[in-house]
Order: C-alpha cells, then structure tokens, then sequence
C-alpha cells in the first residue's frame, strides 16, 4: 500500500485531519494530474508555446471555438496551453474543480477581491494575514468604497461579530507568517456559511501536501506558487483554486486585466511540482528538526512552529495538518535589533533573502527585511519583535542546517 503524507509525517493514531483530496498519493498525482499521456512530438515533457496569439483556420473555426467553448489557444492575455496543463494539476492536488493561475500570489489575492468586491461591501481579515494583503484593501481598495475590518487571529466570535449584511468575504491564511498560527478550519468554514459569506485561505506555507481547506468546506484556496509549489526560487506565480462557479467572474476579470503568468514560468511551476512530494517530505522533516533544536537551545527566548507542543496552536494543528511545513520563527534571548542582525548576518550556509519554500534554506530578521520602514507602534501591531528570526529550511540535510545555526547562535 502506497504512503499517504499522513502516514509519513504523523503518527497512525492521529486520524482527525482530513485526508488528502488525491485519488491517487500526492506524488503521483504531481507527476502525471492534468497532462496529455501522449505530447506533442511524443516528448514526456509538454512543449513551451511561445506564441501571443494563435490563428484559427476560418471564420467557422471561431464560431466553433466560441459556441462549443473549446479549450485552444485565443489570445496569450487570456492564458497559455502550458498555463492549462499546471491549473488541472494544481486542482487536481487540492481537490477543486478548477484553478486559476496568476503572474503572483499578491495577483491572484487582488484578482479574487476586484472581480469579487462592490462599494459598500465588507472584508473581514484575521490580523495575522500578510501585509501587503491587508495594505490593499486599506489603501487602495477603501478608495471605491469597500470597507475592511481586523480581528484577531482564531478569535472566532470577534470574526462572526465583525460580519454584517454588506461583509461577502472572510480572510485568513493557515498557519500565517511568520507566527506560524493555525486555524480551525472547519470553524472558519461554518461561520462563512452560516452567514453566507465567502470564505478564503491562504494556504501557502502549508501547500496541498499538508491541508486541505476545500475538505474542510472552506469556498476559495490561494497560493503563492513561488514558494513550495515552484520550489527552487525561479519563477514568480499565483493560484487561485474553487468550485467553476465561483471561479467563473474571476477567470473573466484574469483576461481583461491581463495578470497572466508566461509560458516560460508555466513550464518551470510543471516541472517544478514533479518533486512536490518529495520535497514537502524534507521540508516537514527539516522544519521540525530545527524548531526543536531551537526550543532546546539556550540563546533562544522563543519558537514559532506549530509541530511543537509549546506553540499555542499545536492541537489544532495536529487535527487539521499532516505535516507543518518548513518555516521557522524564532526570537533571540535577550537581544536588540543589532545583535539579531549579528545572527543572522553570521548565516555560512543559509543565505539572507526574503521569500521561503525553495530548496535553498533561507533566513532573515523580519525587521529589516520587511518592516524597516514601519513605524514602531506599526510593528507592534503587526507582531514584528526587534529580536525575530525567521528561517525558512529548504531540502539540505537537517544536520547542516542545526550546524549552521549553532555557530550562529554562538558567534554572536
């Protein structure tokens, strides 16, 4: 019998989580979901179409693609053959009808919200959401009118108490960056359709391989494909994944506003989720190797991982995750801006750069990467300590990337 992720990443008593959405085991569903079994020119591999437009042979030919709606090419603003190979595979991984790709997750977030959002209307977010989501919808998306409202994270009575008759959407991400918070899914679910409200994860950290929130009855999944989905730091893209109904104004807006990803990046994401699998697999591994080390480790005031049973979302997590992910986040013990920047500069191995999911492991000081331009009182309420640490562990060998922040740790 073949390896679900559950029955690698927890033990077999733990049975509460939803399983995952695949027939077929997650790896297999990411080497061969959506593809042709023959390619063009017989190649295993699809072809990468470079063309801006595609012709038809006459006029009938159009009248056909139009009338019986055909999945061919058109015009490139409105998507790419190698674009539709990667949406079937990625629906396919997350157990929705449909997906929609996007040239970034800040993309297709936007594109949910303006194909989606009238004046008057009403978002609700948990404030643990990433920033720039939250910075649209204040600053740019308050201009026509749409109000938006915060309440804090897995407060679940504060967000049903938020919603009125203009709120059409509820917004968070699971687990969220960098606090690594988890939520209760079914919870958030059930309030968005006891109100009638559309609800939406941001699933990047945890990706397919470990939650499945369409399972769990939530309306709209998105990822920023970039991370875990790409995995090796080449591409920039977005999904956006649901049912065709609500997918349809979204995918319509898509083709007006022309935020496509390229054939070149479409062939990269495909290739890319060939070792999806696998490389959740380690990144599970790795992620909770290093938190637990750096529980144990002197130096380290606090860790934010919620495989470890000290994170204040552990119980929800192991009910609703098969495996949590690589990202890390940490405060040093007694430290100021300065020394934390010491740490982090002393990285031999993990390499300073914003971003997470990729092979490589990376780190950064929140602070500085992010939230240098912020006031004070704004990274208090964003949750962003002078002290913070987050690392992202790529695929390496968990004892390199230990060894890497021991020496860290103890240069400084």
């Amino acid at each position: 019998m073949q390896a679900t992720p559950s029955d690698v990443s927890r033990p077999a008593q733990q049975s509460a989580r939803k399983t995952p959405p695949t027939e077929q085991g997650v790896s297999t569903t990411s080497v061969h979901a959506g593809e042709a079994r023959q390619k063009s020119n017989n190649a295993i591999t699809d072809s990468v179409v470079l063309a801006s437009t595609f012709t038809f042979e006459n006029t009938q030919s159009i009248i056909d693609f139009i009338d019986n709606d055909e999945e061919r090419g058109e015009y490139g603003r409105y998507g790419v053959p190698g674009e539709q190979v990667v949406e079937r595979k990625l629906a396919a991984l997350e157990g929705a009808q449909e997906a929609i790709l996007y040239s970034s997750g800040m993309a297709a977030f936007v594109g949910v919200l303006n194909s989606t959002l009238s004046s008057g209307d009403e978002i609700v977010f948990f404030d643990e959401c990433y920033h720039r989501s939250r910075e649209y919808c204040r600053k740019y998306l308050s201009k026509f009118g749409v109000v938006t409202k915060e309440v804090k994270t897995g407060d679940y009575d504060a967000m049903e108490a938020a919603i009125t008759p203009n709120t059409k959407m509820l917004v968070s991400e699971s687990p969220t960056n960098p606090h690594m918070s988890v939520i209760d899914l079914d919870r958030f679910a059930a309030i968005g359709k006891q109100h009638g409200v559309t609800t939406i994860i941001d699933a990047t950290l945890a990706t397919p391989f470990n939650i499945s929130p369409i399972a769990h009855g939530v309306d709209l999944v998105m990822h920023s494909a970039t991370k875990y989905l790409g995995g090796h730091n080449d591409l920039l893209a977005g999904v956006v994944l649901g049912t065709k109904e609500l997918l349809a104004p979204i995918r319509k807006l898509r083709g007006i506003m022309g935020s496509i990803t390229t054939p070149h990046n479409c062939y990269l994401l495909q290739r890319g989720l060939k070792t999806f699998g696998l490389r959740m697999k380690q990144h599970n591994e790795n992620g909770l190797a290093v938190a637990r080390f750096l529980e144990s480790h002197p130096r380290v005031e606090k860790v934010y991982y919620p495989g470890l049973e000290t994170h204040s979302y552990h119980q929800i997590a192991k009910e609703t995750m098969r495996g949590y992910g690589g990202l890390v986040t940490f405060l040093v013990k007694d430290a100021d801006w300065k020394q934390t920047a010491a740490i982090v500069d002393a990285a031999k191995m993990a390499r300073i750069a914003p971003s997470l999911g990729g092979v490589e492991t990376l780190i950064e000081q929140p602070l500085v990467m992010s939230y240098f331009q912020c006031t004070p009182e704004e990274r208090v309420e964003f949750g962003i300590d002078d002290n913070m640490i987050r690392l992202a562990c790529g695929i390496e060998d968990s004892v390199d990337i230990i060894a890497d922040l021991e020496q860290c740790l103890a240069a400084q």
